[in-house]
């Protein structure tokens, strides 16, 4: 019986792909740990986004040699697999598997191949002076499987509560920042009937909440089924008593999926919208094929239908040639849209993207980007406190998720938003009414105000 490790980074749908890779070892017999020094097999599951998070990987490699040399294998798996490849074979002291997005039903078997070539773990530690053998050379499993969706594959889920359902792989747009489609490959869609299937296990099983999983999870289409035709379906599944999606894309965002959203009681009023920039010319150098005035339009639609939705968004900062201009019409866009929450960053170039191809005096010098990125931060975190102090007082129901870090219990609203307060470990997978009693600006501090029915 082997105990196999696996550590995330990244995005859900990295986080749903680990899951996946630790339901195809169960199924042969690995048994999952949380500590690396009690496994056989380490996996570090990557993300390419940007270089930041993967030097992080890269450091993390190099800390985790320590249990290399005991004899467990090491594995480098997902985005950033898939786009640095066999390099990484050698990096941060050695790595013996490297395997992208669309290898993980071959990882049994690789990882068999490769531990045949391996020197055994020693059963005492080595004396002082002497070191373990020179491992031999891992194994690289890259590629795209045009057909590959994981159907047929059990997830070991990391929670009870809430779900991630991948419902697509891959991407068809080519944002020019963007190193996904060339990490995970073209858009393909999964099966609705196969979709709708899982979410009625998930539910009998006691699951009340799933998210639907998407590179652009909104122009899913599949045998003449579209996004806010799956979203209605799933929504109406006995059991389930949220839905949420992420990300979509302003380009598929239609009235038809605002009225869904609207009308559907189990849909949660709370939408995830990149943006990326306020301004049309940095946007269309971004290859993102909307406009301001577009993107702003669709926030009205979603605000007239559903007047109190939580929204959220992403944006990038110092895009090559984004003028002083440019960056004000984003600070712009954020005071009229005033978000609930954002995931801000400044651009971090990505080899092999088109972005990478401009002339390198647009290049934004870093001390102006830093410098951009932090007033954004500091402007969304004003706007934001600004809204959660709005809501303290306020009876919410929150789905109880965890104990807290520190004491208590946590749990989100309908608007995904945080909530921590004190209650017996009982509710946890249930919904509680929870008065929201004060705010750090991100989060909520509430008192239980009443326990609901078990989820």
């Amino acid at each position: 019986m082997k105990r196999a490790y696996i550590e995330t980074y990244g995005c859900q749908m990295n986080i749903s792909d680990s899951e996946l890779m630790a339901g195809i070892l169960a199924e042969q017999g690995f048994v999952a740990t949380d500590k690396p020094d009690d496994a056989d097999v380490i996996l570090v599951n990557t993300c390419a986004i940007r270089d930041h998070a993967e030097q992080r990987v890269i450091g993390r490699v190099g800390q985790l040699q320590q249990y290399r040399r005991e004899g467990a294998l090491i594995g480098v798996t997902g985005c950033m697999a898939q786009r640095m490849g066999e390099s990484l074979l050698g990096r941060a002291g050695g790595v013996d598997l490297v395997m992208g997005p669309d290898a993980y039903r071959q990882l049994p078997d690789k990882l068999a191949e490769v531990g045949a070539k391996r020197t055994p773990r020693p059963a005492l530690p080595l004396a002082f002076g002497t070191h373990a053998p020179q491992q031999p050379r891992g194994l690289t499993v890259l590629g795209f499987d045009p057909h590959e969706n994981y159907e047929g594959v059990a997830a070991k889920r990391i929670s009870a509560v809430s779900a991630w359902v991948p419902i697509q792989r891959g991407c068809n747009y080519r944002c020019t920042y963007c190193i996904v489609p060339y990490v995970r490959g073209d858009e393909k869609n999964r099966d609705p009937l196969a979709i709708l299937d899982e979410v009625r296990a998930l539910a009998r099983d006691g699951v009340p909440e799933v998210t639907l999983l998407g590179q652009t999870v909104n122009s899913y289409e599949h045998g003449g089924w579209n996004f806010p035709r799956l979203l209605r379906e799933v929504a109406r599944v006995d059991g389930i008593r949220r839905v949420r999606f992420t990300s979509p894309h302003p380009n598929d965002f239609t009235r038809a999926l605002v009225e869904v959203m609207a009308t559907e009681p189990a849909v949660c009023k709370q939408l995830h919208l990149p943006v990326q920039s306020g301004h049309n010319r940095t946007l269309k150098r971004m290859l993102r094929r909307y406009t301001v005035e577009e993107y702003l339009e669709k926030i009205e639609w979603v605000r007239e239908a559903m007047p109190h939705i939580a929204l959220s968004t992403d944006v990038i900062v110092a895009f090559p040639g984004e003028t002083d201009e440019e960056y004000e019409g984003t600070l712009q866009l954020m005071r009229t849209v005033r978000y609930d929450d954002a995931f801000l960053y400044k651009y971090s170039e990505r080899d092999g993207t088109p972005a990478t191809r401009l002339p390198r005096d647009q290049f934004v010098p870093d001390e102006v980007g830093q410098a951009r990125l932090e007033r954004l931060i500091e402007t969304h975190r004003a706007i934001q406190a600004q809204i959660y102090a709005s809501e303290v007082g306020r009876v919410e129901e929150v789905l109880v998720e965890k104990e807290g870090r520190r004491g208590g219990l946590q749990g989100r609203t309908e608007g995904n938003k945080v909530v921590t307060f004190e209650g017996p470990a009982e509710l946890i997978g249930s919904f509680a009414e929870v008065r929201l009693e004060s705010t750090s600006g991100a989060t909520f501090s509430g008192e239980l105000f009443h326990a609901l029915a078990a989820a």
